[in-house]
């Protein structure tokens, strides 16, 4: 038996409706959306940009929101200045503008309360965008959950939502946050913290791993080291 064709994602008009710091390079976008299917936490949307002479860039971005009803999806973009399209974001958007966008996105790294846990998070950098859309879709609909974000980023104003996150770790009686700086000082991720993690947390049902290259590489070594099986282990890699 054939198999019927997976439908295509089709492009569609995006309103940019907020736009707000997050760190000193990062910013939050919202956009209204109109997904015709239902959206998961960890996934993301391809966004396309085109020029008045037709040229086009084309990018893609971790959803930072929970899976919701109101129609509206939150983008973290880093702004760099050779990035063609977080250029756009970060020099040129504004509130109204329409762009072009996909999705959502995705099928292997997403998390869904029925998946329980307890649930390992290690993120690197922007690769705390799609952890946190699990952690806030957790938080929704599956407070029991026990959760644990091993985040490392460079310098503590480098930390994407850490407010958000520092409360959560605060009120919510089934999560901790494990805040890693590797500058001044600091270490990266190593097997001492690998095993911190796992001693507060327990034995992960659930890993998700994510930020660039060789993070996400030595992080799954690290927790594959420590006995974890790789069915356990889901990652997402960015950058070069």
């Amino acid at each position: 038996m054939i198999e019927p064709a997976a439908r295509p994602l089709p492009w569609q008009q995006a309103t940019l409706l907020a736009i707000k710091p997050v760190t000193r390079r990062v910013k939050s976008y919202r956009f209204r959306t109109a997904f015709d299917r239902p959206m998961l936490a960890g996934q993301h949307v391809d966004v396309r940009l085109t020029a008045p002479d037709g040229y086009q860039a084309q990018r893609s971005y971790s959803i930072a929101s929970a899976p919701g009803t109101d129609g509206t999806i939150e983008l973290m973009i880093e702004g760099l200045p050779e990035g063609e399209v977080s250029g756009f974001f970060d020099s040129v958007a504004e509130i109204g503008d329409t762009i072009e966008l996909r999705g959502p996105i995705g099928g292997s790294f997403v998390w869904r309360p029925e998946d329980g846990g307890p649930l390992l998070l290690v993120g690197g950098g922007s690769g705390v965008v799609p952890l946190l859309a699990m952690l806030r879709h957790r938080a929704a609909a599956a407070a029991q959950v026990p959760a644990l974000l091993l985040y490392s980023v460079r310098e503590a104003d480098e930390a994407i939502a850490a407010e958000e996150l520092a409360v959560r770790a605060r009120d919510e009686a089934h999560f901790d946050l494990m805040l890693n700086l590797t500058r001044a000082g600091g270490r990266r991720i190593d097997g001492a913290m690998i095993g911190e993690a796992l001693g507060k947390l327990g034995a992960p049902r659930h890993v998700y791993i994510c930020g660039g290259n060789a993070f996400v590489g030595n992080a799954a070594d690290l927790l594959l080291d420590a006995g974890l099986e790789p069915g356990r282990i889901r990652t997402e890699r960015f950058g070069g």
